[in-house]
């Protein structure tokens, strides 16, 4: 076999794997569009990868917004409070932590870095009960306290923070820096989160998606309705649809509402995410 169709025949196959594997991500989404304009009834009774004989979308979505005196619009707003305020300070803290780790030695560096890579194996889930525990007896369960500060810790984030300055912020411009007069937390954010732009939009992105689909937290955390993020209250909806089968259809149109905030920041930061998790990788 020659050269050329070997590589034609490993084209065909890359392309197919990953036609396949686009298949499989975006057909519950083509699922979820279409049953977005469906009504309970026409949810169970028709194909469910194709239209009704009557979509009325925007009538459906208008409905789930103002279901109950309009909560969906509040368990939104809480999930935008969690994942944007938790990913924001997550950010600055793991820049933070990951510029100290690359660029001050001290003793025990190696360790501290060690223990933080143990926090990226650790599943959030096995601390959610160890933090409730703790945050009742200070007082802050079933506030919004309860899932802004456990969302603020990213692990993963001071590890590629630290790899990503590590190679992206120079020591030889920190130490023109000192010399011209410009004090450590200057120059820190006059330089350093400058030049690690792409990964701290890597990590903001990354925190942003994993506060926002964090369901099993606000779950141990919460017990008040209306500091519910869209996921829990999501659940809610579908747990009374037995009684009130309006919510199965209230349950899916908010389930497409609630992705979309996720598919505008991935569409509009691909380009700084790319480019974070590739440089972060090679410069390693």
């Amino acid at each position: 076999m020659s050269a050329q169709a070997a590589t034609v025949r490993h084209r065909i196959i890359t392309a197919s794997l990953l036609a396949v594997a686009a298949l499989y991500f975006l057909a519950p989404v083509y699922w979820l569009v279409v049953s977005a304009t469906k009504s309970s009834a026409d949810l169970f009774g028709t194909f469910g990868f194709w239209f009704s004989a009557h979509p009325r979308p925007v009538r459906y979505l208008t409905d789930v917004l103002a279901y109950d005196h309009g909560v969906y619009l509040r368990w939104f707003a809480n999930s935008l409070l969690y994942a944007g305020l938790g990913a924001l300070c997550a950010t600055l803290l793991s820049a933070a932590a990951g510029y100290a780790l690359a660029k001050f030695p001290f003793r025990g560096r190696e360790t501290v870095f060690g223990l933080v890579l143990a926090g990226v194996l650790i599943p959030s889930t096995a601390l959610a009960l160890p933090l409730y525990f703790l945050f009742s007896a200070l007082g802050l369960a079933d506030t919004y306290w309860a899932v802004l500060i456990p969302s603020v810790v990213s692990p993963f984030g001071v590890y590629l923070c630290r790899i990503y300055a590590a190679a992206a912020v120079p020591d030889a411009l920190l130490e023109a820096a000192r010399i011209d007069g410009a004090g450590e937390g200057r120059i820190f954010a006059g330089l350093g989160l400058r030049l690690m732009g792409p990964a701290l939009i890597t990590v903001f992105l990354f925190q942003f998606v994993h506060i926002w689909n964090n369901y099993f937290l606000p779950l141990v955390m919460l017990s008040d309705s209306d500091l519910y993020p869209v996921q829990l209250g999501l659940t809610t909806w579908i747990g009374y649809a037995d009684r009130q089968p309006v919510l199965y259809q209230y349950t899916v149109g908010g389930a497409l509402l609630s992705v979309l905030p996720l598919m505008v920041l991935m569409t509009v930061l691909q380009r700084y995410w790319r480019t974070g998790l590739t440089e972060g990788s090679v410069k390693a």
